[in-house]
């Protein structure tokens, strides 16, 4: 990958899988040092790993930043027992609220996911969750409405009638509004329709993919975007670790599907992608392929106050953005 890519610049490195304990920091540190002898790097570059809080210890946690770990992600899901057993989780609140501190304590830049909307939670629930997350001073919050995905678990026992008690329509928008609310109080609002921060602690590995950057996917079950001169190719790595280490000592490398995007794909993807993004997308990018939207589509949904434009930029309106699957499905189709 980096024989084909010898011009970029390294801003980002993601080790993801929520398993770091699994990963010997030796082996991070040595991962971190191979990239950057392979690709220049930038002076800032942002290293994040992934973490489940049940596999947080202090000591390992110091490892990984002396590895030059950076920044860490931590799958908190909830602060409520009941509700983290519901979603399958391993850990307890307590051992969440350990990991935090732990986390907060050695790396200067943390961050959690949180899921709301969940069954039975009502408004004053979430907001004594949200705060409580808050009053840890972190500088980047990730909070996911609880959606229902075909092909999911969850959407296996919603068909069986077996997730009762989620919020009506009324309630999952007041949610979201409170959520809007408590997070630009506290200094970290929403750059992306899911994910907010404090002025500069926005997750660049993320944006990357919000704005249709490269990025080399790289172990079991890696996706990755990249710009070559044939265009821009979709690669896919083998999902299980054995696979993927044969293929690996077979082939030199773990991909099992290497494809170029047509001018529609790449297109879609710049959509559905950018207009998550508070200040949505560049519309020079998006003609440059060959895409304009509607005129009708887009003065319909400016009407009702869902789309902006200015300055050469599309970008969805906090209106808008509770209906923002909507919006794109308009812009698309």
């Amino acid at each position: 990958m980096a024989a084909e890519t010898p011009d970029r610049v390294l801003s980002t490195i993601f080790f993801g899988g929520g398993t770091p304990r699994l990963m010997p920091a030796a082996l991070v540190a040595h991962l971190i040092d191979d990239a950057q002898r392979l690709w220049r790097t930038a002076n800032d570059v942002e290293i994040i790993i992934e973490s489940y809080t049940t596999s947080i210890d202090t000591e390992k946690f110091h490892a990984f930043r002396q590895a030059g770990v950076n920044r860490v992600s931590l799958g908190v899901q909830a602060l409520n027992d009941p509700d983290l057993r519901r979603l399958g989780r391993m850990h307890s609140v307590d051992e969440a609220l350990r990991g935090m501190e732990i986390a907060r304590a050695t790396f200067d830049r943390v961050s959690i996911d949180l899921i709301y909307a969940r069954q039975n939670q009502t408004a004053g629930d979430w907001e004594r969750e949200l705060s409580r997350a808050l009053s840890f001073d972190l500088d980047h919050l990730s909070l996911y409405q609880l959606t229902i995905e075909p092909g999911t678990i969850f959407a296996k026992r919603h068909s069986r009638g077996q997730l009762k008690g989620l919020p009506e329509e009324g309630l999952a928008v007041e949610l979201w509004e409170m959520t809007q609310e408590l997070t630009t109080r506290a200094g970290l609002p929403a750059y992306e329709v899911s994910n907010h921060a404090r002025p500069g602690a926005e997750s660049r590995h993320n944006i990357l993919y919000w704005t249709g950057g490269d990025w080399g996917g790289i172990g079991p079950g890696a996706h990755g975007r990249l710009t070559l001169p044939g265009g821009r190719v979709a690669t896919e790595t083998a999902l299980m670790p054995e696979a993927w280490l044969s293929r690996v000592e077979q082939t030199g490398s773990g991909e099992t599907t290497r494809r170029v995007l047509d001018t529609e794909e790449v297109v879609d993807e710049l959509v559905l992608m950018g207009l998550r993004l508070r200040d949505g997308i560049d519309l020079a990018q998006l003609k440059s392929f060959g895409w304009q939207p509607d005129q009708g589509r887009l003065s319909e949904l400016s009407d009702l106050g869902f789309v902006s434009e200015s300055q050469e930029l599309l970008a969805v309106t906090e209106t808008g953005r509770p209906l923002l699957n909507a919006v794109i499905e308009r812009l698309l189709t």
